[in-house]
């Protein structure tokens, strides 16, 4: 299959990787992204990614919760998927490397831009955790700052729905696929199928957004040849 994008960038959420558990790691689901990735590897692609921590814990879960606390609960949960996702794409024979925006020297490189993109340059997969490593923004901010950083092309949203609906289709039935909108739109419309504050990163920057369904079958290699699939924000 031709790869179109040569570097990308690929936010996976936490929930993604728990499959329809909803909470914990599927070694299926897991799997499955390892296999595209160590193809797309293997194809020339140079690939970073961002990974969430829903799958564990999200937000403040305990109401009373100190906001500043909560995140660095959440920052910690995305280690967890890292290394997880790390120790598969290793076992794949794909040579791989977490960063951590928070240090944590004992399992992980701390997040170094020239070293990451020396990482991408050889070939290594490279894993991004702990979001910014600053309470109060998301895995979606930085994803879209790490992106900017790599001088990716595209990131590509791999998400449980298929696409961007102008209103939650699990909850609206008659909800209304989108194919393609701009970042102003997405912001204006109020759109949440990522946050505000990353989608502006990426239109000051001109980053492209490919959300897809992750449950597709190769969806992650047909979104690097990019193919037509899911909602292109641009």
């Amino acid at each position: 299959m031709q790869q179109k994008y040569k570097r990308v960038l690929i936010k996976l959420s936490g929930e993604a990787l728990s499959g329809d558990n909803g909470t914990g790691i599927s070694t299926e689901v897991v799997d499955g992204i390892v296999t595209q990735l160590k193809t797309a590897n293997q194809n020339g692609a140079q690939i970073s990614i961002v990974i969430g921590g829903g799958n564990f814990w999200r937000g403040r879960q305990g109401s009373n919760m100190d906001r500043t606390t909560a995140d660095h609960m959440g920052m910690l949960a995305t280690v967890i998927n890292a290394l997880a996702l790390q120790d598969a794409l290793e076992r794949s024979g794909v040579p791989t490397r977490v960063q951590t925006a928070l240090t944590i020297t004992r399992v992980a490189e701390p997040y170094i831009m020239r070293k990451a993109i020396r990482h991408l340059e050889k070939g290594r997969i490279v894993i991004f955790a702990c979001g910014t490593g600053n309470p109060y923004f998301t895995t979606d901010t930085a994803a879209a700052l790490r992106a900017a950083e790599m001088q990716a092309e595209v990131i590509l949203l791999a998400k449980n729905i298929d696409a961007v609906y102008d209103s939650d289709p699990r909850i609206n039935p008659n909800a209304v696929k989108i194919s393609n909108i701009s970042h102003l739109d997405i912001i204006k419309r109020g759109i949440t199928a990522m946050d505000t504050t990353a989608v502006s990163l990426c239109m000051e920057n001109k980053i492209p957004i490919l959300a897809f369904g992750l449950k597709g079958e190769n969806a992650i290699l047909r979104a690097i040849a990019g193919e037509n699939l899911g909602t292109l924000i641009e």
